[in-house]
């Protein structure tokens, strides 16, 4: 399977809503997410962050999941270079902005041939309407309270994300948790769903049963609108 195929999974009478599992740390639980049916890992290269990753260990992760998902690489506020540069030595091929960074550096990104997701917020800059200001290949849309540049576990107004710029796709996090998450999709109607404190034990140590429970909610929500494909 490809990286568009792994992430545009669906079909007309039941799409299949996609699942980031984020703020992976072990080669060895990255694997168990894909198995249990995650469509995307999200690594960590925020040095502020409990999750963060070095280049060692996201190499680990990502030859671990290969092609059986999208390996997705989370940069805070970090230049061209430095983002390429993860890039180019871990093999990742979609990076999420989740910072403030300029529009430019989301169009110099895209021109490599890279997927770009562009972090928006509800709480704080870059706002949930300033979607048109950046040409990402989706936004991902989170609360943005808190001390940490993420969704600090914090639910919000998730029907906000559906007056998002829906140009491109939307994917929702902040604050899921399997008990949750059918009602979030419900109000903010995203084409994809991101958790990670949501699924975890500890900081960055993800629980299994929380994971397939999430998955699971994620599988049995009725979806009666079409889920745009993330490439």
């Amino acid at each position: 399977m490809t990286e568009k195929q792994i992430i545009a999974t669906g079909n007309s009478r039941q799409p299949r809503m996609p699942v980031k599992i984020c703020g992976l740390m072990r080669a060895e639980q990255a694997l168990d997410c894909v198995t249990l049916g995650a469509d995307l890992i999200g690594l960590v290269f925020y040095p502020g962050s409990p999750r963060y990753v070095d280049g060692k260990r996201a190499r680990e992760i990502s030859a671990a999941v290969g092609s059986k998902a999208s390996v997705v690489g989370v940069f805070v506020n970090e230049d061209y270079r430095k983002v390429m540069d993860v890039v180019e030595s871990c093999g990742i091929r979609t990076v999420q902005l989740h910072g403030q960074e300029p529009p430019e550096l989301i169009k110099r990104l895209r021109d490599t041939g890279l997927v770009v997701l562009k972090a928006l917020f509800y709480a704080k800059q870059p706002f949930l309407d300033r979607a048109a200001d950046y040409d990402a290949s989706a936004f991902l849309v989170e609360c943005g309270a808190g001390r940490l540049p993420g969704g600090n576990a914090r639910q919000w107004d998730w029907a906000a994300a559906e007056k998002t710029n829906r140009s491109r796709p939307v994917i929702l996090a902040g604050g899921l948790t399997a008990d949750n998450i059918s009602r979030a999709i419900l109000l903010g109607k995203p084409d994809a769903v991101d958790v990670s404190s949501g699924v975890e034990q500890l900081p960055g140590e993800k629980n299994m049963n929380k994971v397939a429970a999430f998955l699971d909610a994620v599988g049995r929500t009725e979806i009666n609108y079409t889920l745009q494909p993330i490439r």
